[in-house]
């Protein structure tokens, strides 16, 4: 990696830190979700701020799949008020909408009979811009806002993976200051830039090796220009949360997880903070917990205590 003239310092991070140029898989049709099972899935996009287009995937529970066949975008929206939870899942960096753990989500949710909102930030997937620690606050506020106008008083729940952790913290406090608490909040592989050390950071390990690459990070995140203060806003945060953490997450060392965790109970309580861990067996790492056939039972316990 060369840290040349072409590009700025902050230019050079939002590539590291997102890595949004990478659409992986590659070859897919993000406004053709049955292209990848979701058959009772509609491809929209909403305007988060002037000049910012974001795609999102709205899938309705799988009970309604027979019903949802051919409908269009005023039909999926009116199902927002049907009492159903509301699951609006915040993916982590890399990639679209359309990875297989983002997708696997989706169809988990669905099935125990949730919708489920499935945004990519901008300059992720077919949105527009330019990723920025702001603007994915911003785009996550605004999605959450076109959910509550229309999902009258059923539940809205917020699952945020990796990066999205970060955000879904970021959204939280914003949210706060307005007066207005998440119903609930899953942090799953929960990153806390203020306990990672550096070299091993979520989002910088692949790009470690890299000439230049300490003095670059070291550089901008002092300068604050990336921040995501996660352990600060679980201090102030007020929802129920619940922690899902495989011990053999290779980006966010259990431990770490740990931490981040007591700090949430630390500020509200036990009974309104969980901390549930996969064996590091099971090989499931940073994005396969998923694919565990105890999760549904845990997600479903968890909106019943809502």
């Amino acid at each position: 990696m060369n840290v040349g003239s072409a590009h700025s310092p902050e230019e050079y991070l939002r590539d590291i830190i997102y890595t949004y140029r990478l659409s992986v898989p590659f070859f897919v049709d993000l406004s053709r979700p049955a292209d990848l099972s979701l058959n009772h899935t509609i491809n929209m996009y909403l305007t988060s701020e002037e000049g910012i287009s974001l795609g999102v995937w709205h899938t309705v529970p799988e009970s309604q799949w027979k019903e949802a066949q051919g409908k269009d975008l005023m039909w999926y929206q009116n199902t927002l008020n049907d009492g159903s939870p509301v699951f609006i899942y915040l993916h982590g960096n890399t990639g679209t909408r359309g990875d297989p753990h983002r997708v696997g989500v989706a169809k988990l949710l669905s099935a125990l009979g949730y919708h489920v909102v499935v945004p990519d930030y901008r300059g992720f997937g077919d949105s527009t811009g330019e990723p920025t620690e702001s603007g994915l606050t911003t785009d996550a506020l605004h999605v959450y806002n076109w959910v509550k106008e229309r999902s009258g008083d059923s539940l809205v729940v917020i699952w945020g993976h990796s990066l999205g952790t970060g955000v879904t913290s970021n959204t939280a406090v914003k949210l706060l200051e307005q007066g207005v608490v998440f119903d609930g909040v899953i942090l799953e592989g929960a990153f806390n830039s203020e306990r990672q050390q550096q070299q091993f950071h979520i989002f910088t390990w692949y790009y470690w090796t890299f000439p230049g690459i300490k003095n670059l990070f070291s550089f901008l995140t002092e300068e604050k220009k990336v921040v995501f203060p996660t352990e600060q806003n679980l201090k102030k945060m007020r929802s129920p949360i619940l922690f899902l953490h495989s011990e053999d997450d290779h980006l966010v060392p259990i431990q770490t997880a740990r931490q981040t965790y007591e700090v949430a109970v630390k500020a509200q309580s036990k009974d309104r903070v969980k901390f549930v861990t996969f064996d590091g067996s099971l090989g499931y790492l940073h994005n396969g917990l998923y694919r565990d056939p105890k999760l549904p039972g845990i997600i479903r316990e968890f909106v019943k205590s809502l």
